[in-house]
């Protein structure tokens, strides 16, 4: 597993959502991948202003702790779509500490059973929300914006090999999903 598939200030990504996980793993099992990790418990916590600001300004800032592998990250999205930063923390107690005591609030928590696995240079994430249903991310991080085209198109091309297509793209986010 390399830490540069997650480098990038640009993350191309398409979620789909999952009318089996079983057939979902039954192709992967037909590909050369490797496996960063499986069935982890992955905790969110979002925070915003009180006013939510950030929402407004199509930004979200997230700490994230994965148990059993002890990954914890710093994560902000937006405002463009693509746009996606994140950074390894050792200790997301103190961060989520740090952003309280500058005005921050949590305003909304979640929790999802995440696998991810590489294929080539793209990641495949395999979630489950529970109350919500299984899904399947198909992504790739890059710091060159003139090839975010070319990387979808590969990616709906890897995607059609699990038999996806446009009608299971799913569009909201999980934070939008969890709300909902």
């Amino acid at each position: 597993m390399s830490v540069e598939h997650f480098k990038g200030q640009y993350e191309v990504e398409l979620k789909y959502r999952l009318k089996s996980r079983a057939d979902f793993l039954r192709i992967l099992n037909t590909l050369n991948y490797e496996v960063m990790f499986e069935d982890n418990l992955e905790s969110d916590w979002y925070f915003d202003t009180p006013k939510q600001t950030l929402l407004s300004d199509s930004k979200s800032l997230c700490i994230r702790e994965i148990e059993p592998s002890g990954i914890k990250l710093w994560i902000v999205k937006g405002p463009e779509a693509d746009r996606c930063e994140a950074t390894n923390i050792t200790n997301a107690e103190s961060a989520k500490s740090m952003l309280v005591n500058m005005g921050y609030q949590v305003f909304l928590s979640m929790k999802k059973i995440r696998s991810i696995y590489f294929i080539g240079q793209y990641h495949l994430t395999l979630d489950n929300l529970e109350g919500i249903g299984d899904f399947a991310e198909f992504a790739i991080m890059t710091d060159d914006e003139s090839l975010i085209a070319d990387y979808k198109a590969d990616l709906e091309g890897l995607a059609g090999k699990f038999g996806l297509n446009s009608s299971d793209l799913e569009y909201k986010s999980y934070r939008t999903l969890f709300s909902e």
